[in-house]
């Protein structure tokens, strides 16, 4: 199909809109994460629109960090883009962006806008959501795309919509991987080869975590169905299942999932990372309420976030991967 490209507004605005109007953001350098959001577009809009945005915010990047260094490959990327499906790629420039200079006027994070990523970088989460109502506002869709990889972003977008009546559907997407299980990211370009299989610990770390919880959850459940009464383990036993009676009736006993239990198998993979060659240097690895960002009691039941932050070499990843705690008890 053929992808058109906008630099205004006034350009986007003067289209014909029929159906809905599916939006895509992003900062360029487009990979299959990004494919995959606007193929999810494509599906959700039907024979409406899909509007594919690249611009590098300079809100979202704090001192030190790369906003020179953020790559720019538009060509490629509008290449990607409508062989994914988008109908147009809005590129504006900054002022277009900006007509006034650096804004005056923010959107607030508020306090998840301070946890995790946002302690890290400072300002960064207030000018994402700057950006990303700014876009909403130019490109006006009926339905928005992000990645469930930003975790933390996703769910203050979804804040800032509902709390400040934006009036359109925000949708995640799973994560993309690599075979190798490598969360795809434009900052993975780059990491050299001895980095990158350091890198993969991220991904390993949050994949102990969930066969940690999913074994715990199975247990659980085993434990519900038939309760562990004495009488029941002793006829388990007569049968050689002892060990699995006294399984069942340790994980009957225990707190809802076990969240401590879950963080300790990842960390035992990220303290090995952190003795490789290159090492790597942990930010953080928490598990979370995905609703505000802070860090979710033993007792906790229903959705969470087990999510890692860490350096290899120059280069920054965050991953994460959502778990839910069952309810029943």
């Amino acid at each position: 199909m053929t992808t058109t490209v906008l630099r205004t507004a006034d350009e986007l605005h003067a289209r014909v809109r029929t159906g809905r109007r599916a939006v895509v953001m992003t900062m360029g350098a487009l990979h299959e994460g990004h494919a995959t959001l606007i193929r999810t577009a494509r599906e959700i809009a039907g024979d409406g629109e899909v509007v594919v945005t690249v611009f590098v915010n300079p809100l979202q990047f704090g001192a030190g960090e790369d906003l020179d260094r953020y790559p720019r490959t538009l060509d490629a990327d509008v290449k990607i883009a409508g062989l994914a499906g988008a109908d147009v790629v809005f590129a504006p420039a900054v002022d277009e962006v900006y007509p006034g200079g650096e804004p005056q006027v923010r959107i607030s994070a508020g306090p998840m806008g301070g946890r995790l990523e946002g302690s890290t970088r400072p300002g960064h989460f207030d000018g994402m959501l700057t950006v990303v109502a700014k876009l909403l506002h130019l490109t006006r869709p009926d339905v928005a795309l992000f990645g469930q990889k930003d975790a933390q972003q996703l769910a203050l977008i979804r804040r800032m919509v509902r709390d400040l009546n934006f009036g359109m559907e925000i949708v995640g997407v799973p994560t993309v991987r690599e075979a190798d299980g490598l969360a795809l990211s434009s900052r993975n370009r780059y990491l050299s080869a001895t980095e990158r299989r350091t890198a993969l610990a991220l991904s390993q770390a949050l994949f102990a975590g969930s066969d940690r919880h999913a074994a715990q959850e199975a247990l659980r459940a085993r434990a519900r169905e038939v309760p562990a009464t004495h009488a029941r383990a002793a006829a388990l036993s007569a049968i050689g299942e002892s060990r699995a009676a006294a399984d069942t009736h340790a994980v009957a006993k225990a707190a809802p999932g076990g969240p401590a239990a879950v963080r300790a198998a990842a960390r035992l993979i990220l303290d090995d990372a952190a003795r490789l060659n290159p090492p790597l240097a942990l930010d953080y690895l928490v598990l979370v309420d995905p609703s505000d960002f802070t860090e979710i009691p033993d007792d906790h039941t229903g959705e969470a976030v087990l999510a890692v932050a860490a350096r290899v070499g120059t280069t920054r990843l965050i991953d994460n991967i959502p778990l839910t705690f069952g309810a029943a008890s």
